[in-house]
């Protein structure tokens, strides 16, 4: 692999980045500093910078879909929103004051209707920023830090949220509550030294989902990037219709029927998760410390890769389509299709809709990083 192009303009460790779909070559990328830098890579130097947090580290980033002239930046326990369509200047627009502790992740949704924020305290602000208020809080989901959020592209009332509970939550967030808990901690206590995987808990530190015009080409997946060096591959909408399936099989009103000790008809299903899911680890070439972040490709035929970056100071390209096609036959190492090794550990990564320079990466140090992936 060729060197990356390096990126300079932070002054502190680079947090997370974003890249236009709209606006091929543009990208952002925010820092410990509590700025966010602006790049053109068709440029060789960047447009502008935005001092956002004065001095507090930005967690994350995220452009509002269909109008990436708006851009949603959280420090601290604030969301603020900016106006960059200037290029080389912003307007704060609004600001969002909803969570009560240290803020993770924010997500938008696909139609822009909603906003989401999940925090330390494991709790998940949804705001409706069309009118500018909070709409809902969800709770209960988590027993920990909530580390991540995702809406979900073809269910427009639901969300998912990893934790460091080692928890994978579905929610109906209309009715703020969860539908489904995936419990990647009891799976990983039935499998110690199983497969020789490391004993690190089974922490969700990142979930990913594909764009919404890509779910209908593949399956409805989505990628969780855990503690313990696997990222699993979901199908989201499969492990619903079984709850579907259940639900509609329990005993109607007045028949007889053993009751759930400690449950009731509200409670969500949880399960310890294991079949029907890819589980990518260091058996299959995997990453050999911590997975900290990971997303799908948006170059080329998007969606068809999966991209992690891990505390291993490496960065893995999977070809994960090949194990849910039907009829595909392959054997393990061929869902690998490259590593990539960094001085740092990997903070963020995310991808562009180019043929080259489709790779941005954020490790620990103030350089971003841009690679080549064919």
């Amino acid at each position: 692999m060729e060197e990356p192009r390096k990126l300079k303009g932070h002054k502190a460790s680079t947090t997370c980045c974003i890249a236009s779909q709209n606006r091929p070559g543009l990208i952002a990328t925010a820092d410990e500093d509590g700025c966010v830098c602006w790049f053109d890579l068709r440029c060789k130097d960047k447009i502008f910078t935005m001092d956002v947090g004065n001095g507090n580290p930005v967690s994350s980033i995220c452009f509002k879909p269909g109008n990436e002239d708006v851009v949603y930046v959280s420090l601290g326990s604030e969301v603020k929103c900016f106006d960059v369509n200037m290029v080389t200047a912003s307007k704060l627009l609004h600001s969002y004051n909803y969570n009560k502790d240290e803020i993770n992740q924010i997500a938008c949704s696909s139609k822009s209707s909603f906003l989401a924020a999940a925090d330390d305290s494991g709790d998940v602000k949804i705001i409706d920023i069309r009118q500018n208020r909070m709409y809902k809080t969800l709770r209960g989901g988590h027993t920990s830090i909530c580390s991540s959020v995702q809406f979900i592209p073809w269910r427009p009332w639901e969300v998912i949220t990893g934790g460091l509970d080692s928890k994978f939550v579905l929610w109906d967030f209309s009715k703020g509550r969860p539908r489904k808990i995936w419990d990647f901690g009891t799976l990983n206590a039935g499998n110690k030294g199983d497969t020789g995987q490391c004993l690190n808990p089974a922490f969700v530190h990142a979930l990913a989902l594909p764009e919404v015009d890509v779910v209908d080409k593949f399956v409805k997946i989505c990628a969780v990037a855990r503690g313990d060096e696997v990222v699993s591959v979901i199908n989201v909408e499969s492990e619903l219709n079984a709850v579907k399936s259940k639900s509609s099989a329990k005993p109607k009103k007045g028949s007889k029927s053993t009751p759930k000790v400690g449950g009731s008809s509200a409670d969500p299903e949880i399960e310890n998760q294991n079949g029907g899911a890819l589980h990518l680890d260091r058996s299959l070439g995997g990453h050999t410390a911590a997975v900290s972040c990971v997303t799908f490709s948006t170059f080329g035929d998007k969606g068809k890769f999966i991209i992690s970056g891990g505390n291993d100071r490496q960065v893995k390209v999977w070809d994960w389509f090949k194990f849910f096609m039907a009829g595909e036959t392959s054997s393990g190492t061929d869902f690998l299709r490259s590593s990539l090794s960094l001085s740092g550990k990997v903070n963020w990564l995310c991808t562009t809709p180019t043929d080259s320079e489709n790779l941005i990466v954020c490790d620990t140090s103030k350089i971003v990083k841009v690679y080549n992936i064919g």
